[in-house]
């Protein structure tokens, strides 16, 4: 199979067609998970919950993105690997540029950033030297503090249309792809149709033009509870690759996330 890149993922957003994204931390994963069609694999900074059992992802640093990139970046041979820039690495311009270089050294293929407006620049400063940036709006873990917990974000209309206006202005900055976490179904819905970039959601429903999951929760071996917006697909199938077979094809289908999955 050809490899997925921005451009294909574009693509499947003009006609129509879902896409898939998991998390991967590893080799073997992330082969397992290249290997049954999942389009993007994101070495994400929750690894600072589920890999390292922190309370949040805070704790996770660049080195520790950059050493699980090298490690994912091995196993695949399709997949598109976005690596997340973790807390406080994307402060600075200076900063800012210095992380992503590594991250990208180490085999990304795009960095991911959490934040609206104050972004803008940054992700215009990075695209501008060749670096692509997949943004991140709604609940934004990294600003779990701010947020006074992981709640749902853009409920209320001052705050749907601020997520609204920043996502238009991250796509105008650069930003070639978006992910939406936690909002209201009908608010991802109304930003998916506005943006020409693709949109991937996160408990955001289903209308956006691909989905992403913790692969741990995905294979029922999360410590703690599975969030709502997530689905135990292993224990339906009893096996890692027809656990990952349901997910595409549920996803492609439309039938994940069902309405149990999806905020209001």
């Amino acid at each position: 199979m050809s490899k997925v890149t921005s451009s294909t993922l574009l693509k499947l957003k003009q006609q129509g067609q879902k896409f898939t994204a998991l998390t991967a931390y590893d080799a073997s994963f992330a082969g397992v998970f290249d290997q049954q069609g999942v389009d993007i694999l994101l070495v994400g900074d929750s690894m600072g919950m589920v890999l390292q059992g922190h309370d949040d992802t805070l704790p996770v640093t660049v080195a520790d993105i950059a050493y699980h990139t090298r490690c994912v970046r091995r196993g695949i041979n399709r997949a598109l690997l976005i690596a997340d820039m973790p807390f406080m690495s994307y402060a600075t311009p200076e900063q800012t540029m210095v992380s992503a270089a590594e991250l990208m050294r180490n085999g990304a293929n795009m960095v991911k950033l959490e934040g609206g407006l104050w972004l803008v620049d940054t992700v215009r400063m990075l695209t501008e030297r060749g670096i692509p940036v997949c943004a991140h709006l709604g609940l934004t873990p990294q600003s779990v503090h701010l947020f006074g917990g992981f709640k749902i974000q853009g409920r209320d209309v001052n705050n749907a249309e601020r997520i609204i206006s920043e996502a238009v202005e991250l796509e105008a900055a650069g930003a070639q792809l978006l992910v939406l976490e936690c909002i209201p179904a009908a608010l991802a819905k109304q930003i998916t149709a506005t943006l020409s970039i693709p949109v991937i959601g996160i408990g955001a429903g289903k209308d956006c033009d691909g989905q992403i999951l913790v692969m741990h929760d995905v294979l029922g071996i999360s410590s703690g509870y599975i969030p709502r917006f997530s689905k135990n697909y292993i224990s339906q199938t009893g096996d890692i690759r027809a656990a990952i077979d349901a997910y595409v094809e549920e996803v492609k289908s439309g039938a994940f996330p069902a309405e149990q999955h999806t905020f209001n």
